[in-house]
């Protein structure tokens, strides 16, 4: 199952739509405080596709908090933004993330992420 954590809901239906078209199951929230508290009580996630820019909590802070606490299960987390400049990709990367994808997302480039590492 995909996590798609992202605060633009207009992102997450989009995703939502490219998962069920090539018939991925997933599940969704607005926020990483909620996000973290799907990876801790469903235990079918195989993979997060996490927006960095977010308010309240962003992904950078979102992946700290992950890789810092032995409570989250040890899953592939995409960074997924709109920050496409120099040096993003080895922020998001250097930060914890498994991989990085930016918008507007590429579907084929998002289901070659979800083969590697599902």
């Amino acid at each position: 199952m995909v996590l798609i954590i992202d605060d633009d809901n207009r992102n997450t239906f989009a995703l939502q739509l490219t998962l069920k078209a090539k018939g991925y199951k997933f599940i969704s929230s607005s926020d990483a405080k909620e996000g973290l508290e799907f990876l801790t009580t469903k235990p079918n996630i195989g993979i997060v596709l996490m927006d960095m820019m977010m308010p309240e909590m962003d992904g950078y802070q979102a992946l700290k908090i992950i890789h810092s606490s032995e409570k989250y299960p040890k899953v592939p987390v995409i960074a997924v933004t709109a920050q496409a400049m120099s040096g993003d990709r080895e922020r998001c990367i250097e930060a914890g993330a498994t991989d990085y994808i930016a918008k507007p997302i590429d579907v084929d480039i998002l289901m070659n992420i979800l083969r590697k590492y599902m």
